[in-house]
Protein backbone atom coordinates (compact mmCIF):
# COMPACT_ATOMS: atom_id res chain seq x y z
CA UNK A 1 0.00 0.00 0.00
CA UNK A 2 1.15 3.54 -0.79
CA UNK A 3 0.74 6.31 1.83
CA UNK A 4 -1.10 8.45 -0.75
CA UNK A 5 -3.62 5.69 -1.51
CA UNK A 6 -5.96 4.92 1.38
CA UNK A 7 -8.54 2.14 1.57
CA UNK A 8 -11.46 2.27 3.98
CA UNK A 9 -14.51 0.05 4.42
CA UNK A 10 -18.13 0.61 5.30
CA UNK A 11 -19.58 -2.87 5.56
CA UNK A 12 -19.36 -4.49 2.14
CA UNK A 13 -18.34 -1.28 0.34
CA UNK A 14 -14.68 -0.27 0.03
CA UNK A 15 -13.47 3.24 -0.80
CA UNK A 16 -10.10 3.88 -2.44
CA UNK A 17 -8.97 7.46 -1.79
CA UNK A 18 -6.25 9.16 -3.82
CA UNK A 19 -4.88 11.32 -1.02
CA UNK A 20 -2.67 13.93 -2.62
CA UNK A 21 -4.80 17.10 -2.68
CA UNK A 22 -1.77 19.41 -2.75
CA UNK A 23 -1.05 18.01 -6.25
CA UNK A 24 -4.70 17.75 -7.29
CA UNK A 25 -4.35 14.02 -6.60
CA UNK A 26 -1.86 13.58 -9.45
CA UNK A 27 -0.30 10.12 -9.75
CA UNK A 28 3.40 9.25 -9.88
CA UNK A 29 4.82 5.85 -10.82
CA UNK A 30 4.76 4.28 -7.32
CA UNK A 31 1.13 5.37 -6.98
CA UNK A 32 0.17 3.79 -10.33
CA UNK A 33 1.82 0.56 -9.25
CA UNK A 34 0.13 0.65 -5.85
CA UNK A 35 -3.25 1.33 -7.47
CA UNK A 36 -2.93 -1.85 -9.50
CA UNK A 37 -1.94 -3.90 -6.45
CA UNK A 38 -4.76 -2.38 -4.39
CA UNK A 39 -7.47 -3.26 -6.89
CA UNK A 40 -6.11 -6.76 -7.39
CA UNK A 41 -6.49 -7.33 -3.64
CA UNK A 42 -9.98 -5.80 -3.54
CA UNK A 43 -11.08 -7.93 -6.49
CA UNK A 44 -10.05 -11.08 -4.61
CA UNK A 45 -12.06 -10.10 -1.51
CA UNK A 46 -15.39 -11.89 -1.90
CA UNK A 47 -16.88 -10.11 1.11
CA UNK A 48 -17.04 -6.89 -0.92
CA UNK A 49 -19.93 -5.89 -3.15
CA UNK A 50 -18.84 -2.51 -4.49
CA UNK A 51 -15.79 -0.20 -4.60
CA UNK A 52 -15.79 3.60 -4.74
CA UNK A 53 -12.79 5.43 -6.25
CA UNK A 54 -12.41 9.11 -5.37
CA UNK A 55 -9.89 11.86 -4.79
CA UNK A 56 -9.21 13.68 -1.54
CA UNK A 57 -11.05 16.99 -1.22
CA UNK A 58 -13.46 18.38 -3.75
CA UNK A 59 -11.04 20.23 -6.06
CA UNK A 60 -9.93 17.20 -8.04
CA UNK A 61 -10.73 13.56 -8.64
CA UNK A 62 -7.30 13.13 -10.21
CA UNK A 63 -5.38 15.62 -12.34
CA UNK A 64 -3.59 12.76 -14.11
CA UNK A 65 0.07 11.91 -14.12
CA UNK A 66 2.45 14.00 -12.04
CA UNK A 67 4.27 15.82 -14.83
CA UNK A 68 6.72 17.27 -12.36
CA UNK A 69 7.88 13.72 -11.60
CA UNK A 70 8.47 12.73 -15.22
CA UNK A 71 12.18 13.46 -14.91
CA UNK A 72 12.43 10.71 -12.30
CA UNK A 73 9.86 8.31 -13.73
CA UNK A 74 11.06 8.42 -17.35
CA UNK A 75 14.46 8.11 -18.99
CA UNK A 76 15.64 5.04 -20.89
CA UNK A 77 13.71 2.10 -22.26
CA UNK A 78 13.64 0.17 -18.96
CA UNK A 79 12.17 3.09 -17.00
CA UNK A 80 9.69 3.85 -19.76
CA UNK A 81 8.54 0.22 -19.83
CA UNK A 82 8.10 0.20 -16.07
CA UNK A 83 5.98 3.34 -16.22
CA UNK A 84 3.81 1.93 -19.02
CA UNK A 85 3.38 -1.32 -17.10
CA UNK A 86 2.45 0.51 -13.89
CA UNK A 87 -0.12 2.69 -15.63
CA UNK A 88 -1.61 -0.19 -17.62
CA UNK A 89 -1.69 -2.42 -14.55
CA UNK A 90 -3.70 0.14 -12.59
CA UNK A 91 -6.23 0.63 -15.39
CA UNK A 92 -6.58 -3.08 -16.16
CA UNK A 93 -7.05 -4.07 -12.52
CA UNK A 94 -9.75 -1.45 -11.99
CA UNK A 95 -11.47 -2.47 -15.23
CA UNK A 96 -11.27 -6.17 -14.36
CA UNK A 97 -12.16 -5.83 -10.67
CA UNK A 98 -14.75 -8.51 -9.86
CA UNK A 99 -16.93 -5.96 -8.06
CA UNK A 100 -18.66 -2.94 -9.61
CA UNK A 101 -16.55 0.21 -9.29
CA UNK A 102 -18.03 3.70 -8.89
CA UNK A 103 -15.93 6.79 -9.69
CA UNK A 104 -16.91 9.85 -7.62
CA UNK A 105 -15.70 12.78 -9.73
CA UNK A 106 -15.45 16.16 -8.09
CA UNK A 107 -13.43 18.92 -9.73
CA UNK A 108 -10.59 18.14 -12.11
CA UNK A 109 -10.51 14.79 -13.89
CA UNK A 110 -7.75 15.05 -16.46
CA UNK A 111 -5.39 12.83 -18.45
CA UNK A 112 -4.60 9.72 -16.47
CA UNK A 113 -7.42 10.67 -14.10
CA UNK A 114 -9.81 10.47 -17.04
CA UNK A 115 -8.38 7.02 -17.71
CA UNK A 116 -9.08 5.96 -14.13
CA UNK A 117 -12.65 7.22 -14.39
CA UNK A 118 -13.46 5.58 -17.73
CA UNK A 119 -12.34 2.11 -16.64
CA UNK A 120 -14.81 2.30 -13.74
CA UNK A 121 -18.31 0.93 -14.26
CA UNK A 122 -20.19 3.99 -13.00
CA UNK A 123 -19.23 7.66 -12.95
CA UNK A 124 -20.95 10.21 -10.71
CA UNK A 125 -19.80 13.74 -11.48
CA UNK A 126 -20.45 17.25 -10.26
CA UNK A 127 -21.85 20.01 -12.47
CA UNK A 128 -18.58 21.92 -12.20
CA UNK A 129 -16.29 18.98 -12.92
CA UNK A 130 -13.71 19.34 -15.69
CA UNK A 131 -13.02 16.24 -17.78
CA UNK A 132 -10.28 16.31 -20.38
CA UNK A 133 -7.34 14.46 -21.89
CA UNK A 134 -4.56 16.98 -22.66
CA UNK A 135 -2.24 14.38 -24.20
CA UNK A 136 -1.86 16.50 -27.35
CA UNK A 137 -0.33 19.30 -25.29
CA UNK A 138 2.47 17.03 -24.05
CA UNK A 139 3.02 14.78 -27.05
CA UNK A 140 1.76 11.82 -25.00
CA UNK A 141 0.19 8.73 -26.58
CA UNK A 142 -2.75 7.59 -24.49
CA UNK A 143 -2.43 3.87 -23.59
CA UNK A 144 -4.55 1.34 -25.49
CA UNK A 145 -6.36 0.09 -22.40
CA UNK A 146 -7.56 3.66 -21.71
CA UNK A 147 -8.44 4.24 -25.37
CA UNK A 148 -10.49 1.05 -25.48
CA UNK A 149 -12.41 2.01 -22.35
CA UNK A 150 -12.97 5.59 -23.52
CA UNK A 151 -14.32 4.55 -26.93
CA UNK A 152 -16.56 1.90 -25.34
CA UNK A 153 -18.09 4.57 -23.10
CA UNK A 154 -18.46 7.56 -25.45
CA UNK A 155 -17.87 6.25 -28.98
CA UNK A 156 -15.43 7.29 -31.70
CA UNK A 157 -16.64 10.85 -32.36
CA UNK A 158 -16.51 12.02 -28.73
CA UNK A 159 -13.19 10.21 -28.20
CA UNK A 160 -11.82 12.28 -31.09
CA UNK A 161 -13.18 15.45 -29.50
CA UNK A 162 -11.34 14.68 -26.29
CA UNK A 163 -8.09 13.33 -27.69
CA UNK A 164 -7.51 15.18 -30.95
CA UNK A 165 -9.45 18.43 -30.58
CA UNK A 166 -8.62 18.54 -26.88
CA UNK A 167 -12.09 19.45 -25.59
CA UNK A 168 -12.62 19.76 -21.85
CA UNK A 169 -16.13 18.90 -20.69
CA UNK A 170 -18.11 20.13 -17.71
CA UNK A 171 -20.63 17.95 -15.92
CA UNK A 172 -23.61 18.69 -18.17
CA UNK A 173 -21.55 18.13 -21.33
CA UNK A 174 -20.10 14.90 -19.95
CA UNK A 175 -23.61 13.65 -19.11
CA UNK A 176 -24.93 14.54 -22.56
CA UNK A 177 -22.13 12.53 -24.20
CA UNK A 178 -22.79 9.45 -22.09
CA UNK A 179 -19.60 9.85 -20.10
CA UNK A 180 -21.34 10.28 -16.74
CA UNK A 181 -23.84 7.94 -15.18
CA UNK A 182 -25.22 10.87 -13.16
CA UNK A 183 -24.50 14.58 -12.92
CA UNK A 184 -25.34 16.17 -9.57
CA UNK A 185 -24.65 19.49 -7.80
CA UNK A 186 -20.98 19.72 -6.86
CA UNK A 187 -21.62 19.37 -3.15
CA UNK A 188 -23.61 16.15 -3.63
CA UNK A 189 -21.05 14.06 -5.55
CA UNK A 190 -19.82 11.88 -2.70
CA UNK A 191 -23.27 11.50 -1.18
CA UNK A 192 -24.72 10.31 -4.50
CA UNK A 193 -21.76 8.02 -5.22
CA UNK A 194 -22.20 6.42 -1.79
CA UNK A 195 -25.96 6.03 -2.31
CA UNK A 196 -25.31 4.41 -5.69
CA UNK A 197 -22.76 2.03 -4.15
CA UNK A 198 -25.27 1.06 -1.46
CA UNK A 199 -27.95 0.33 -4.07
CA UNK A 200 -25.46 -1.85 -5.94
CA UNK A 201 -24.46 -3.63 -2.72
CA UNK A 202 -28.10 -4.46 -1.98
CA UNK A 203 -28.21 -6.63 -5.12
CA UNK A 204 -27.13 -10.24 -5.45
CA UNK A 205 -23.32 -10.14 -5.64
CA UNK A 206 -23.00 -13.17 -7.92
CA UNK A 207 -25.48 -11.63 -10.34
CA UNK A 208 -23.65 -8.29 -10.36
CA UNK A 209 -20.27 -9.94 -10.86
CA UNK A 210 -21.60 -12.14 -13.66
CA UNK A 211 -23.18 -9.21 -15.52
CA UNK A 212 -20.05 -7.11 -15.23
CA UNK A 213 -17.92 -9.98 -16.50
CA UNK A 214 -20.40 -10.89 -19.26
CA UNK A 215 -20.74 -7.35 -20.58
CA UNK A 216 -16.97 -7.06 -20.66
CA UNK A 217 -16.69 -10.38 -22.52
CA UNK A 218 -19.20 -9.25 -25.15
CA UNK A 219 -16.87 -6.38 -26.03
CA UNK A 220 -14.34 -9.02 -27.01
CA UNK A 221 -10.56 -9.01 -26.70
CA UNK A 222 -8.63 -5.87 -27.56
CA UNK A 223 -7.69 -6.27 -31.25
CA UNK A 224 -4.19 -4.85 -30.85
CA UNK A 225 -1.04 -6.97 -31.15
CA UNK A 226 1.34 -6.90 -28.16
CA UNK A 227 4.10 -5.20 -30.14
CA UNK A 228 1.82 -2.24 -30.87
CA UNK A 229 0.81 -1.99 -27.22
CA UNK A 230 4.49 -1.98 -26.24
CA UNK A 231 5.32 0.65 -28.87
CA UNK A 232 2.58 2.94 -27.54
CA UNK A 233 4.77 3.72 -24.55
CA UNK A 234 7.62 5.08 -26.65
CA UNK A 235 6.36 8.65 -26.81
CA UNK A 236 8.86 9.34 -24.02
CA UNK A 237 11.63 8.88 -26.61
CA UNK A 238 10.26 11.61 -28.89
CA UNK A 239 11.71 15.10 -29.03
CA UNK A 240 8.19 16.55 -28.84
CA UNK A 241 7.51 14.91 -25.48
CA UNK A 242 10.86 15.87 -24.02
CA UNK A 243 10.47 19.47 -25.18
CA UNK A 244 6.90 19.62 -23.85
CA UNK A 245 7.94 18.43 -20.38
CA UNK A 246 10.68 21.06 -20.27
CA UNK A 247 8.19 23.71 -21.39
CA UNK A 248 5.74 22.66 -18.66
CA UNK A 249 8.42 22.92 -15.99
CA UNK A 250 9.47 26.32 -17.36
CA UNK A 251 5.83 27.50 -17.55
CA UNK A 252 5.84 28.22 -21.28
CA UNK A 253 4.05 26.83 -24.33
CA UNK A 254 5.77 23.92 -26.10
CA UNK A 255 6.79 24.01 -29.76
CA UNK A 256 6.09 20.72 -31.52
CA UNK A 257 8.29 19.52 -34.38
CA UNK A 258 6.66 16.16 -35.14
CA UNK A 259 9.80 14.31 -34.10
Amino acid sequence: MHPKLRVSRDGNIATVLIDRPEKRNAMDLPMWEAMGTTFAALSADESLRCVILRGAGDAAFCAGADIGGFGEDYGGRDKDRRYAAGLDGALVNIRDCAHPVVAAISGWCMGGGAGLATVCDFRVGGEGMRFGIPARKLGIWYPYVALEALQAVVGYAVACELLIEGRTLDGAEALSRGLLTRCVPDGAVFEEATALARRIAEGAPLSNRFHKRALRSLRGPMPVPPEEIEAAGRYAETRDFQNAVRAFMEKRSPVFEGR
